[in-house]
């Protein structure tokens, strides 16, 4: 990939939801909306809370059948599909990028889209007609996506969009029937204020400077693609550039989902 686009694609943070999105009143046509609103790219780039593999990893750079990664849901959601080009050059770009000595970069051929990547993307190019990568999270630790999202961000000059997906708040043994749980609603809005004051330091530090942090992430998978997207737009300088898209509740859980640039 070498031609640069006129516009430099955004980098974003989502809350993917589970099988079940599809059947929510809002939420998809929440990420309907916010695709429109964007340039179209000429790939998709997702880094999922659903694969955590070290070292870094690159899915399927053809169409390959999707990973059903969650157990006891109806058999429609198991039928669903999302035949997706593959992106062989965008592949490519990704280990120039963040190959260095000591640092390799692993190829998993056969390995498809999982839930965090292809439900939310039904919804936004539900035509599948956009040639979508998924690489694994090789840590979770924050300052080291951070430095991950910095290497990525020339792909978005080349037209690609960075997705990194997760939940803003994800806790399922913690949640109760019926109602927000404070514990979401505080980190919730903790997040949001941190946010929309740029306090690097203290999204880095998470889970010892939010309320309620462990209870909002026990295990921090699902917020640590937003550090993904935050390096991407740090080396562009565009951390100011930031705006809520989507946010409110489903189920209990934070659905904030955020744009940089």
């Amino acid at each position: 990939m070498s031609a640069a686009t006129q516009e430099r694609m955004p980098a974003l943070y989502l809350s993917h939801g589970a099988p079940p999105l599809a059947d929510d009143p809002f939420w998809p046509g929440e990420l309907a909306a916010w695709s429109a609103g964007l340039p179209r790219p000429k790939a998709v780039l997702m880094i999922s809370a659903h694969w955590e593999e070290a070292p870094l990893a690159i899915g399927a750079t053809e169409t390959a059948p999707l990973v059903y990664d969650f157990w006891g849901f109806p058999e429609h959601y198991y039928r669903v599909t999302y035949d997706a080009p593959g992106a062989p050059e965008l592949a490519e770009s990704v280990r120039k990028l963040l190959r260095a000595p000591g640092i390799p970069v692993q190829d998993v051929p056969d390995r498809g889209l999982d839930h965090g990547a292809y439900v939310p993307l039904v919804e936004m190019y539900p035509e599948a007609d956009i040639p979508v990568l998924q690489v694994s999270m090789p840590t979770l630790d924050p300052v080291r996506l951070m430095e991950i999202g910095r290497k990525l961000a020339p792909l978005r000059d080349e037209g690609v969009l960075i997705v990194g997906s997760g939940f803003f708040t994800h806790n399922l043994a913690a949640l109760r029937q019926g109602g927000i749980p404070a514990w979401s609603s505080e980190f919730d809005d903790w997040g949001r204020r941190a946010l929309e004051a740029r306090d690097v330091d203290a999204l880095l530090d998470f889970t010892r400077k939010s309320p309620a942090g462990q209870l909002a992430h026990p295990r921090t998978e699902h917020f640590a693609p937003l550090f993904v997207t935050m390096g991407a737009a740090d080396a562009t300088g565009e951390l100011d550039a930031q705006k809520s898209v989507i946010d409110g509740f489903w189920m209990g859980l934070a659905k904030r989902s955020v744009q940089f640039g």
